[in-house]
């Protein structure tokens, strides 16, 4: 029998010493060169202001790097699939490990997608119907609203023996769960033809009225040319066959001018193209023609279930996959517990583990029916971590960005012991955050700065929460910033008046919304605040919401051109040269030719990383060298597009170079705290608080005497908060109405009127708790939100920020 010998000693192991993610000479967007050491198996908070390149750090370099280097331990063939993924810019990266990220981009706008279908709850219900459902009807498939029912008949041929063959006819049949009327989409869409086309026009004299329809183009050639009508015959003189074809007509090919192509008939075109897609998702021109031609209503056969009859008919317990998926999620988990059943005792053990996470991670209000793309972004990231908390994974790093977004003050407990528990497996867990109660509970602090853009990307500190607070930087000196409840506050001009809002899981409210004051909306996550703005106030004249959606924009956007700031410094600048305003756009004539005005040239390496070097043509500055001798005020328009917020506001505001257009443009973006960001910086490289302020900074144009703001702290520093309550109060001084829906302490102090829903989330929620000044809510502490703001802003600077 063999023996073991210990040969341990006391000298530790040279595996155990890679304990640090070393970083050394980081340069990505504004991070200037700069070192950190992060030590693993531990929660290291990354915070500063919003633009300091925090982002850049955790996401850009650590993550990136991480990901790529994964990526390459694949084949040449593989990697052909996958995004090909550029080595940041950095000296060194050492002790990395496999980076998992959690982010808050909105889950994909697929109208098919449901938290269900992204969470495999859906797949794991399935299986158990398929299993346990009475009647038994089939497959797992026979439950997808996403598989269609297929029916098949014809001749096969069956071999027997040593080179025997039979030719049998055969039947074939799969049964899938998708309702065939709506085809799994729960609505069904009516057409206003009149939208479509114009019936007292002939195709020749353009009667289509659909976005891209032109006869110049494509589609004008096929409909022209397929010889199913007449192109110069008026529409309202088609006889029936004839209009069928036109709206219709199944994919058939036919020959134009020598090609062979496929006609299709129009509507069956749009629902491919357009109604596909999420309508939000679609281009402005494009949703608002969808707007205004197609109308969704419940589809009268699956009632909005998406499913067809036999999928519906099968039940566990008197329950259908439809009642199951449409109930709380809570309310599932307590349901799915009732089962007993031996034969399927593994699958009902880890859908359980499923379901409890998400009432662990506060999503228990939710259902597996609804839509992903109506999640809000904390919504959303908290969904992608429900797949990570049973993972048996270890000493893998997971990177979050903001995980407190959209979180009460009270669920903010429950995410810190989330983060805990990740960090205690043996992970190392990166988080980019500006909440003080997740800052707290940091084993390791990265603060970036001093300040924004490029004043900031620079490592300011770097130790423990007490060596931060002591250390004298922003952040430092902000950690225990208490705000005042308001001595005095508004008297309100009027109300707006919400009468019986039933929208989600609102519980019949009425409710008066003081006008010209500011009013905070707040409750716990899932309390239903965003449904009573989406479903009772937003839709209304003269209100203007500025929501947590991505800007949609490429690398070529930038903030002048998403504004519209570009516009009248183009036509000054053409109008002092005596040129065309389109010579200083690089998206137009103006652009060098060699990189087509990108300032950088791609070089695509098949599997290897594409490489981006700045063009030499033009020196990143994206013009031709003749467009750059044209100056408006001493200044080319490459100089101008180079010009910080502060600067440009300043330089477009007096003087020769005076712009009253372009002056009140940035007037408005170094009012919302943007003065560092240059007007060419590309969009892509913003960060997510950024980005937010450049929305509402152009939305802040629009006529409206109603502003409804959904989170504007998202992103925000603890010194940036206090500039956004000067903004407020401007905009209600002004004669507008700003209702904020919001968590953060300190804008509910310096509120005028707080609504508080709740008491809790889902159907223990959708009530108005209370109504009444932030001096009363502190005062009564009749809810969770006045207890929390009470702690808030009595405590002493010193004393642990949670309560």
């Amino acid at each position: 029998m063999a023996t073991r010998t210990d040969t341990r000693s006391s000298a530790p192991h040279v595996a155990d010493s890679h304990d640090l993610i070393r970083v050394h000479g980081a340069r990505v967007n504004n991070l200037k060169d700069i070192s950190v050491e992060i030590p693993k198996r531990r929660l290291t908070v990354f915070t500063g202001v919003s633009g300091s390149g925090k982002s850049s750090l955790v996401f850009g370099t650590i993550a990136a790097e991480s990901q790529r280097m994964i990526n390459e331990t694949y084949s040449a063939f593989v990697q052909g699939f996958m995004p090909t993924l550029a080595r940041p810019e950095v000296d060194v990266l050492e002790g990395l490990t496999t980076a998992i990220i959690v982010d808050q981009e909105r889950m994909g706008s697929n109208p098919r997608s449901t938290v269900g279908t992204a969470t495999d709850a859906n797949a794991m219900l399935r299986i158990l119907f398929s299993r346990l459902g009475q009647p038994h009807i089939g497959s797992p498939n026979a439950y997808s609203f996403n598989v269609p029912s297929v029916k098949a008949s014809g001749a096969i041929t069956v071999e027997r023996g040593a080179g025997k063959t039979k030719t049998e006819r055969a039947t074939f049949t799969r049964l899938g769960g998708m309702c065939p009327r709506c085809e799994g989409m729960g609505a069904v869409t009516d057409f206003d033809l009149s939208a479509l086309y114009d019936d007292s026009l002939s195709l020749n004299e353009g009667a289509l009225t659909i976005p891209g329809y032109s006869m110049d183009g494509w589609y004008g050639r096929i409909y022209r040319g397929c010889g199913f009508f007449d192109p110069d015959k008026p529409i309202r003189k088609y006889t029936k066959k004839e209009l069928h074809d036109l709206l219709y007509k199944e994919p058939t090919k036919i020959k134009v001018e020598g090609i062979n192509l496929t006609y299709e008939g129009l509507i069956p075109k749009i629902q491919k193209s357009m109604l596909s897609k999420d309508v939000d998702a679609l281009q402005p021109h494009i949703r608002a023609f969808v707007e205004r031609a197609v109308t969704f209503s419940t589809c009268p056969e699956c009632d909005g279930t998406r499913l067809g009859k036999e999928a519906r008919s099968s039940k566990i317990k008197g329950k259908n996959i439809a009642d199951v998926c449409s109930m709380q999620i809570s309310d599932l988990a307590v349901w799915v517990r009732s089962l007993d059943e031996p034969s399927v005792a593994p699958l009902l053990t880890g859908l359980q583990h499923l379901l409890d996470s998400f009432a662990e991670i506060g999503l228990g209000y939710l259902s597996l029916d609804r839509p992903a793309g109506t999640l809000s972004g904390g919504e959303a990231q908290r969904t992608k971590m429900i797949r990570h908390l049973g993972s048996s994974l270890t000493d893998v790093t997971y990177v979050f960005d903001e995980p407190t977004i959209g979180l009460h003050p009270h669920d903010i407990a429950r995410m810190n012991d989330l983060l805990l528990q990740l960090r205690d497996k043996g992970n190392t867990v990166l988080v980019v955050e500006h909440k003080p109660e997740a800052i707290a509970i940091a084993d390791h602090v990265v603060d970036l700065g001093p300040r924004a853009g490029t004043e900031g990307g620079e490592v300011v500190f770097e130790g423990t929460v007490e060596g931060l607070r002591a250390s004298g930087t922003l952040t430092g000196r902000h950690l225990d910033d208490r705000a005042s409840v308001k001595p005095s506050v508004r008297t309100p001009s009027g109300v707006l008046e919400v009468r019986g809002a039933g929208t989600h899981n609102l519980q019949d409210v009425d409710v008066d919304i003081p006008l010209g004051v500011l009013v905070v909306l707040t409750g716990v996550a899932g309390s239903g605040k965003s449904s009573l703005i989406d479903g009772s106030v937003s839709g209304r004249d003269g209100v203007v919401s500025v929501d947590q959606g991505a800007i949609k924009g490429s690398r070529r956007s930038n903030p002048a051109t998403y504004t519209g700031l570009l516009d009248p410094i183009r036509k000054a600048f053409a109008k002092t040269n005596g040129v065309k305003p389109a010579l200083f756009s690089a998206n137009s004539e103006g652009a060098c030719p060699a990189c087509n005005g990108a300032g950088v040239i791609y070089t695509d390496l098949g599997v290897m990383a594409t490489v981006e070097s700045t063009c030499e043509d033009c020196e990143g500055r994206r013009f031709q060298a003749e467009v750059l001798e044209y100056t408006f005020g001493g200044r080319s328009i490459a100089d101008v597009l180079a010009m910080p917020v502060a600067e440009a506001e300043e330089f477009f505001g007096a003087g020769e170079a005076r712009i009253p257009a372009a002056h009140k443009i940035l007037q408005r973006l170094a009012d919302v705290g943007l003065g560092y960001v240059t007007l060419g910086q590309p969009l892509t490289t913003l960060s997510g608080g950024e980005r937010q302020r450049l929305k509402l900074a152009t939305r802040m144009a629009e006529k409206g005497g109603v502003y409804v703001l959904d989170e504007p702290t998202t992103g925000l520093h603890l010194a940036d908060v206090e500039q956004l309550l000067g903004l407020l109060d401007r905009l209600v001084d002004s004669g507008k109405s700003v209702i904020v829906i919001e968590h953060h302490q300190a804008v509910m102090a310096h509120a005028d009127w707080i609504i508080d829903l709740g008491p809790g989330a889902g159907h223990d929620g959708g009530r108005i708790v209370f109504e009444g000044t932030p001096a009363d809510l502190v005062t009564t502490r009749s809810t969770l939100t006045g207890e929390h703001l009470a702690a808030y802003v009595g405590a002493r600077p010193g004393l642990s920020r949670t309560p």
